[in-house]
Formats: structure tokens, C-alpha cells, sequence
């Protein structure tokens, strides 16, 4: 039996028809919602971690594999393994897995996919370099792309670096959709966390513009009076 049938034998075992049905509905995989189609087996993430543990040496042409699953799991514990040999690799590695998160992202296809993985492939990658390729995929027509480009930043917030993060809320500051405003709205709460005044003063000149969702979750941190004064238009 190949690494690739033996995990999914593996993850066989912990399938739950009950659970898989339960995730359909929060996934929002009804007809025209954001997750429209995608099918569950009924892991929990703890589960899928466990499983990416034990198959991290998996070889590179088995996780791709992997990647494209329908099952939404078996992306998942593709993603985590490629989280996990990033970490360990060399630079080539670290180059190729890059590489391929990008040109993959059809199959990165939830949110869960993406805050699990973004921040420590994508993020992590361009920590020392150029962060141009975030403004790309903020500018995107594309859902999930635009997500990855902000969750990204996750990476340089825990360095107390937040040009790219507001950068990014700014292109992002006039998007239609709630998952979009709420990635946002967690990343400035995080860059908020490192750095509150430096947070207000990016919050003072946009924050009557923002989508009422992002400025929530930015401003969760805040004292309840404050929180008030923001969402009364009264800073």
C-alpha cells in the first residue's frame, strides 16, 4: 500500500457521518453559499492534525496529490503537512511549497483552509522579502485569495510589523463580503494587541467607512465605552 492509500485509510478511521453533515451546514456548502459543494468526512481538526503528524514525511508529489481531494479533510491534512515540511525545509523547500500554495489556491478553498496555513507558509515566505505579491492577491476578483492575503499577514503582526497588514485592510476596506470584514477586523485586533495607539491612528481617519463587522472585530480589544464612541461615530 502507497504513504498516500495508508493515510486515507487512516483517515477513514476517524470518519463521522453525524459530524460531516453538522460541518456541511457551517461550511456553508449549500447552493450559492461561499463553500457551495465541498463534501466532509467528519474529522474534527485535532483529527486532521493528528493524521498530518503521523504522514509529515509524506513525499511531494503525494501531498499534491492530496491538495486537490475533494474531500475537504484531505485538503486540509495536505496543508497542514505542508506547513509542517516548510518549517523543516531548506530554502528550496520553503521556495517550492511557496510556489504551490499559490498556484493552488482553487483548492484552498474555506477559511479554515486558509487561517490554518496562510500565516505559516505565505506569511513566513515573504517575512524578508518583497510583499507585493499580498497586494496582488488582495486586488483579486477571487474570495479566497483576498482572505489569504490578509490572514498572510498574521506572520509580521507577531514581529510588530503592520505596514503590510494595513496596507492591506485599505485595499480591502470596501470588499462586499463578511468573510473578508471579519479576517480584517481579527487582523487589526491582533496588530492591536502589539500596538494599540499605533492601531487608533490607523482606525481615526476610516473607521466611519469601515464595514460595520471589521470595525467590531478590530475594536473587541477596547474598553466598552470606547467600543461605544467608535461605533457611534463619536472619535
Amino acid at each position: 500500500m502507497s504513504i498516500l492509500a495508508d493515510l486515507r485509510s487512516h483517515i477513514r478511521q476517524f470518519q463521522d457521518p453525524r459530524k460531516a453533515e453538522a460541518l456541511r451546514r457551517f461550511f456553508k456548502t449549500g447552493p450559492g453559499q461561499y463553500g457551495e459543494g465541498d463534501i466532509f468526512l467528519g474529522l474534527t481538526v485535532p483529527d486532521c492534525h493528528k493524521v498530518a503528524k503521523v504522514y509529515d514525511d509524506m513525499s511531494w508529489s503525494g501531498v499534491k496529490i492530496l491538495l486537490t481531494s475533494k474531500y475537504h479533510e484531505e485538503r486540509l491534512i495536505a496543508l497542514l503537512i505542508m506547513v509542517r515540511q516548510f518549517k523543516k525545509g531548506d530554502e528550496l523547500v520553503k521556495t517550492r511549497i511557496y510556489n504551490h500554495y499559490l498556484k493552488s489556491t482553487k483548492h484552498i478553498n474555506n477559511w479554515d483552509l486558509i487561517d490554518l496555513s496562510a500565516p505559516r507558509i505565505v506569511g513566513s515566505y515573504l517575512e524578508k522579502r518583497s510583499r507585493q505579491p499580498l497586494v496582488q492577491l488582495a486586488k483579486s476578483g477571487n474570495l479566497w485569495k483576498k482572505r489569504i492575503s490578509i490572514i498572510a499577514t498574521y506572520s509580521f503582526i507577531k514581529q510588530r510589523d503592520f505596514e503590510a497588514t494595513f496596507r492591506l485592510a485599505d485595499i480591502l476596506l470596501s470588499d462586499k463580503h463578511d468573510l473578508i470584514h471579519k479576517a480584517t477586523g481579527w487582523m487589526l485586533r491582533e496588530a492591536g494587541k502589539k500596538d494599540v495607539p499605533t492601531l487608533k491612528k490607523f482606525l481615526k481617519s476610516r473607521y466611519q467607512k469601515m464595514p460595520r463587522t471589521m470595525l467590531r472585530y478590530s475594536i473587541e480589544r477596547f474598553s466598552q465605552r470606547e467600543r461605544k464612541k467608535y461605533l457611534m461615530g463619536e472619535i
